[in-house]
């Protein structure tokens, strides 16, 4: 486990101690919580480029001609 040296404004460290203490936790902890959230963004994007890549291999076809007309989208829009 690595130690890092960070510098915060008085009020922010006194803050996140009483936050700390009200959760039965310490601000290392908090911190270590916090950047380990950061670090798990990575796997969440991959999991949805995953799902992505799943969802678009179901669509067995599509063709613009398909789709409804300028005239026939006014059409349903009225009524």
């Amino acid at each position: 486990m690595k130690n890092i040296t960070v510098s915060v404004p008085d009020e922010v460290y006194r803050t996140a101690r009483i936050r700390a203490a009200e959760r039965g936790s310490s601000v290392s902890a908090i911190v270590t919580e916090y950047l380990r959230s950061l670090s798990g963004g990575g796997a969440e994007f991959a999991r949805l480029e995953a799902q992505q890549r799943r969802i678009q291999r179901q669509i067995r076809r599509f063709s613009a001609v398909d789709r409804l007309g300028r005239d026939e989208i006014h059409d349903r829009a009225v009524r």
